[in-house]
């Protein structure tokens, strides 16, 4: 609507100097209001472009990517997709926040969490042990990286890399730096 207003303006701006001063006036009036309406645009771009880089997770992509060679991709694959070793973290990233990940990264992985329960019982223990026993399942828990130096100082980094594997905004191989 207010767009529409803005338009009925200029129309009527561009036939009023038209008629008194002629056709280059009017043409001279509406090039200026063209690019008044532009400045205004990419103005207004700016805000949206701060906050789509606060929702970015912080840390460095690339860095992320270095310390996930050295210590993850021997278990999970070099894009983070699974190997037999350890499962594809793309779809469990997708999801998860960078708190949730810090905590799972940096304590041992408790595979009971996925099952939804304290004390492994019932039909989804038994069926864990089904897909343990027939080799269809990956290891049961990942090394705690807490003592971990590299990782300690670069979990954010290592978020911000799968996190982007995950949303797709980043391919699979080496990011740029």
């Amino acid at each position: 609507m207010r767009q529409a207003s803005m338009s009925t303006r200029i129309s009527q701006a561009l036939r009023q100097a038209v008629q008194r001063r002629g056709l280059s006036a009017g043409l001279a009036l509406a090039s200026g209001l063209l690019l008044a309406a532009c400045a205004v645009e990419v103005q207004n771009t700016q805000p949206a472009q701060a906050l789509k880089q606060q929702a970015q997770p912080q840390g460095s992509v690339y860095t992320g990517w270095r310390v996930f060679q050295d210590k993850c991709a021997a278990c999970h694959g070099p894009d983070a997709v699974g190997t037999a070793g350890g499962p594809n973290l793309l779809p469990r990233v997708r999801d998860m926040g960078s708190r949730q990940f810090v905590g799972l990264v940096l304590k041992r992985y408790d595979w009971t969490a996925q099952l939804g329960q304290t004390k492994p019982e019932g039909a989804a223990w038994e069926a864990l042990i089904d897909e343990v026993e027939q080799r269809k399942a990956y290891t049961l828990t990942m090394p705690a990286w807490q003592g971990e130096p590299r990782v300690n100082a670069h979990i954010a980094d290592l978020f911000a890399y799968l996190s982007a594997r995950a949303q797709g905004a980043q391919g699979p191989g080496r990011p740029t730096p």
